[in-house]
């Protein structure tokens, strides 16, 4: 509850009378007046469209989490001089006083065993560990000059989705739907779907509204069974008993909210008019039978299964029912070498990962451009941190390969929505180890992102226990040249 509003109800009328001195006069000038004048009467949808400050490039973002964070020096930033200096002890300067997750000592240099080239008009760096991604290379927006101020998964999780390293801060999906509304009202603004098995490694605080209006918090769909736990009307339940049911609620909740006017109850009308609404409309949207055998298999997705390529045709799927927010989160990034499945030896675990991501993004990124959608969706593809240019501290002496927690240097890529295609921004020094040129700190990708769905970072805000919070906290800046 809202400490404000909670402070207000728990007062007794003789504090009242006690503490205001005009208390009666507003108590008889309210009277007066209309409730329509509060919005009390009749309670608006929250999630109804709402403009931007200004002109937009994308209406929509699809948001590709890589959670673990892969290794962007095996797949996007070339360093043929680390490769030369593979096996050398790591240069002090770069280790002496630095926490790692799990390196201690000095470690040895490692170059990536993938193959780089250069593919597209732009003769953009990409390794073969992601063959199909080659074929969309002049889509793409690479930033080869992240950095972050966390170096474990689920602090570094947070806050790139959210600008706070701590649970209970909105997500950059609760923040959109907020600031935007929804273009479909029989869909969820926030649509959340999961591969691989583990939901991220921040957990429902990745996606969550934190503070604000929890109608505003993602809702995670499942592309196996029931596409949303409990939305299926019970044993014994008809249409019009739940219809009837919901009305009744409805009037209750709306006596609730001109009586206390606290924003959850609003929230509460809002969520169950949807849910009986998506009764009808999500078993349709996330039915990828009705996709043709092509189109299937250009994405190498498998109706009936649970896969991230399921969810990356359910992202176009959304899409194009206008569904402003879709956050796919994909576990199993974490190369540390350990295991063969977390390697990134030529054959390890790291080939097979990329498979399954690689063609499935080629795939939605030439489906999106085929069926006008490219240009107002934005593409987000990455992870919360990066990999380390030496070897993870356990596997020196082993045969296996993996890189360690890295937050100073990392790659995020974009796409469509207004961002440059064919472009790489910035770039790390030859071994991999700091930002050489234009860094792009997280919160500074955070305000680019708000301004190509048309806000000022620093004006969409939320008042909470007393000052204004934002996405980007008090920090971050527009990078103009991810912008085209």
């Amino acid at each position: 509850m809202n400490p404000i509003l909670e402070k207000i109800q728990l007062n007794t009328r003789r504090h009242f009378l006690q503490n205001c001195g005009v208390g009666l006069g507003m108590g008889a000038l309210a009277q007066l007046m209309s409730p329509d004048a509060f919005g009390l009467s009749a309670p608006q949808n929250p999630l109804l469209p709402r403009a931007p400050h200004f002109a937009p490039k994308a209406k929509r973002v699809i948001y590709l989490h890589l959670t673990g964070s892969p290794p962007h020096l095996d797949m996007w930033d070339y360093k043929p001089e680390l490769g030369k200096r593979t096996d050398q002890d790591c240069p002090d300067e770069f280790v002496k006083g630095k926490k790692f997750a799990f390196t201690s000592g000095t470690p040895k240099l490692m170059g990536s065993p993938r193959k780089f080239a250069q593919y597209g008009k732009s003769g953009m760096w990409m390794s073969d560990a992601i063959p199909h991604l080659h074929e969309v290379a002049d889509d793409l927006c690479v930033i080869n000059s992240m950095h972050t101020t966390q170096f474990n998964h689920a602090p570094a999780e947070l806050f790139v989705h959210t600008g706070f390293q701590q649970p209970g801060r909105p997500s950059f999906g609760a923040w959109t739907t907020y600031g935007l509304g929804s273009e479909n009202q029989d869909l969820p603004g926030y649509v959340v779907l999961i591969s691989s098995g583990t939901q991220p490694n921040g957990g429902k605080n990745s996606y969550s509204a934190g503070f604000i209006p929890s109608v505003y918090q993602g809702v995670q769909c499942r592309s196996k069974g029931d596409p949303v736990l409990y939305v299926s009307d019970p044993p014994g339940m008809t249409r019009g008993l739940r219809r009837s049911s919901l009305d009744a609620l409805r009037d209750l909740n709306n006596q609730a909210a001109q009586k206390f006017a606290h924003p959850e109850t609003l929230t509460r009308i809002a969520q169950y008019e949807l849910a009986y609404r998506m009764q009808a409309s999500v078993p349709e949207v996330m039915d990828i039978k009705k996709e043709s055998k092509a189109t299937l298999e250009s994405y190498g997705a498998v109706p009936g299964e649970s896969s991230f390529a399921n969810n990356c045709l359910l992202a176009r799927r959304l899409a194009e029912k206008d569904v402003r927010f879709i956050q796919l989160f994909d576990w199993g990034w974490d190369f540390h070498g350990t295991r063969e499945d977390t390697s990134i030896n030529k054959s390890g675990g790291l080939v097979k990962k990329c498979a399954t991501m690689d063609k499935p993004v080629a795939a939605l990124i030439k489906d999106l451009k085929q069926r006008g959608l490219f240009d107002d969706t934005l593409i987000i593809i990455g992870g919360e941190f990066g990999r380390t240019p030496f070897r993870e501290g356990r596997t020196s002496k082993g045969q296996l390969l993996g890189r360690d927690h890295y937050p100073d240097c990392f790659t995020m890529i974009m796409a469509g929505g207004g961002v440059k295609g064919g472009h790489v921004h910035g770039a790390s020094d030859e071994l991999g180890f700091n930002v050489a040129k234009d860094p792009v700190h997280v919160h500074d990708l955070q305000a680019t992102w708000m301004h190509l769905l048309g806000f000022d970072h620093e004006q969409l805000t939320y008042r909470f226990q007393g000052r204004d919070y934002r996405l980007t906290d008090v920090h971050g800046h527009v990078v103009k040249d991810l912008i085209a």
